[in-house]
Parts: C-alpha cells; sequence; structure tokens
C-alpha cells in the first residue's frame, strides 16, 4: 500500500517526511512531486512502508495532525488513473 499525505508545507522535505513516518515503522520510499514548470513541490507526497499495519499506524495517527503548521490529509493512495487524453478522445 501507498500512503498519500496532502496539505503539505512546501517547505517539507523528504528527510522531515521520513523523521515523521519512522514513528510508525520502517519507511520504504518518499515520492515528493515537483510541479514540471516551476520546480516547486505540489504539497503532496506519497510515503512506502515495509509492512501494512505500520501504514495504517500513521495514517490512523497522523490524519488530521497539525505539522509545519498546515493540517495534514493523511490516507491510503488510490491508483493513478490515465487522464492524459483529452476530453474530445472519449465522444
Amino acid at each position: 500500500m501507498t500512503i498519500y499525505v496532502g496539505n503539505l508545507s512546501y517547505s517539507a522535505t523528504e528527510e522531515d517526511l521520513k523523521a515523521v513516518f519512522a514513528e510508525y515503522g520502517q519507511v520504504k520510499r518518499v515520492v515528493l512531486p515537483t510541479d514540471r514548470d516551476t520546480g516547486r513541490l505540489r504539497g503532496f507526497a506519497f510515503v512506502e512502508m515495509n509492512e501494512d499495519a505500520q501504514e495504517e499506524a500513521a495514517i490512523t495517527e497522523l490524519d488530521g495532525a497539525e505539522w509545519m503548521g498546515r493540517q495534514l490529509k493523511v490516507n491510503k493512495a488510490r491508483p493513478r488513473e490515465d487522464n492524459r487524453r483529452g476530453s474530445w478522445a472519449k465522444r
């Protein structure tokens, strides 16, 4: 499972997120997407941990928590939808 972390501070780093999630278990991977044009963080991240039980504990404890001056939105990540085609292609 992958965890979605939303409403992140734009100053959050991969190391910051690893430190927070490490309280719940071993962090396998952290992805902080950036804007293609500006290179600026997009305000959300994805975190993978080694065990589902650790991920569930992190979601339960961190969803709605205040961190770096913002209230986090933490939940199970949904699969990415393929929306590369424009609406005209659906006709």
